[in-house]
């Protein structure tokens, strides 16, 4: 599994405000008032003049003239080490050494001149940099030791996770990542994508499809192009035990976010809606596939699929009247739960929530099945209130899941419509 990328603060932002007074600014030789933040700057005038000269090399990136400088530094007070040692972190900075970096900042550490508001953020880039080159120990015990001054970001979870997973400990990765998104959602900030994948990534190793299901919604729900919803239903269509007619509802959602990008994603739709018998629809599927250059005429397994399901379609249809009679007089909602099924597969979504609700009133049928699909089939309609409320009764099982996935996209539909302008005809 690839490792998150962490960033650490950049050349100026290390060194802090007492390392930049001394170098910028031309004080006596021996500055013997301390200042607030720090300690006793005390600097002889050729160690300035030296550090001075190393400090506008590495600003203009002359890197082999702020080796030579740093090289010639002869500190002689703590103040001047902890100069040069910033100094030597500056110049790992721009060389891109985190092996240098890290004794660098070791050498700061050395000293009493590392000016207080400055340690913490130094120890949670000393961990940082431990981690980079492969000391794990010492990377948690610097970023302990920030925490217990007072600094603990967000990214330190997910180094945390980083480095449980260097350590073969995939339950403690798993834990950091969590508890990262959850601190982000704490602090009302979005949560990067990539954090997403790592949460969702970490969730399929441990078969948590719940929270699968979970961490796909809510990335949708903040990053919802047709890619990125291809890309999380044919992921979630993996899971295990899920029945034919949940995956059928999620292609059908597929389709209705116009994700489907291949020829593959029109076979599969096409052989599931025919398995689950719903003939018209599967000729639909296959007509929309030619129709987007992703299906010819002559593919093979569609070709078949077409030629079979055209005249069942046709008697699909012709039965239907019949049907409707005979849910209307049943006892049960099973009927009218068949009933509404194929008017949903015939894409005629307003006859569908009509024998989806009598199916409901007359009982003797899954509840959760009746109405994810009497939500979808409301979405469809174009009643968003009235499909959010339906998707809202279904509580458990794999129809929860697709419940929850369509309510993803009926917010997304009512967020859109929301924001539809309204078009005034002018006065004749």
């Amino acid at each position: 599994m690839a490792m998150m990328r962490h960033s650490i603060p950049t050349v100026g932002l290390l060194v802090g405000a007492a390392l930049l007074t001394a170098l910028l600014t031309s004080t006596p030789a021996v500055a013997k008032k301390p200042v607030a933040v720090g300690p006793v700057i005390q600097m002889s005038d050729g160690f300035r003049a030296a550090t001075q000269a190393a400090d506008s090399a590495i600003k203009a990136g002359n890197v082999a003239a702020a080796q030579t400088q740093i090289s010639g530094l002869m500190p002689v007070s703590d103040f001047e080490s902890y100069v040069a040692a910033g100094l030597r972190f500056e110049l790992a900075v721009l060389k891109v050494d985190r092996q240098a970096q890290r004794v660098a900042l070791n050498d700061m550490f050395k000293t009493s001149s590392v000016p207080k508001g400055d340690m913490p953020r130094l120890r949670y880039i000393a961990g940082y940099l431990s981690f980079v080159v492969g000391n794990y120990d010492d990377a948690t015990a610097q970023l302990d030791y920030a925490r217990t001054l007072g600094y603990d970001p967000i990214d330190a979870s997910m180094l945390r996770a980083d480095i449980a997973l260097r350590r073969n400990k995939a339950k403690d990765a798993r834990a950091y990542v969590q508890e990262a998104l959850a601190r982000q959602r704490t602090a009302g900030q979005p949560i990067p994508a990539a954090w997403y994948d790592r949460a969702i990534s970490m969730a399929y190793q441990a078969g948590d499809w719940t929270d699968v299901g979970a961490l796909y919604r809510e990335r949708l729900s903040h990053y919802d192009s047709a890619g990125e919803w291809r890309t999380a239903l044919a992921n979630y269509l993996t899971a295990p035990g899920m029945d034919a007619q949940v995956q059928l509802d999620l292609y059908r959602l597929q389709a209705a976010n116009g994700a489907m990008a291949s020829e593959r994603d029109y076979q599969a739709y096409a052989q599931l809606a025919d398995k689950t018998g719903y003939s018209a629809e599967t000729k639909a599927i296959i007509e929309a596939g030619r129709s987007a250059g992703k299906l010819t005429p002559t593919q093979a397994v569609t070709a078949q699929l077409m030629k079979s399901a055209t005249p069942k379609a046709a008697k699909e249809i012709a039965a239907l009247p019949a049907a409707v009679k005979k849910a209307s007089a049943a006892k049960d909602g099973s009927a009218a739960m068949a009933v509404g099924d194929t008017y949903f597969s015939l894409a005629q979504f307003a006859q569908a929530v009509g024998q989806y609700r009598l199916a409901l009133s007359k009982g003797g049928v899954d509840a959760n099945k009746a109405n994810a699909r009497l939500g979808v089939a409301l979405a469809r309609s174009g009643d968003l209130a009235g499909a959010k409320a339906a998707l809202g009764q279904v509580t458990a099982g794999n129809w929860a899941n697709v419940a929850g996935f369509w309510s993803v996209w009926v917010d997304q539909q009512s967020r859109k419509t929301a924001f539809t302008p309204v078009v005034v005809t002018p006065a004749s």
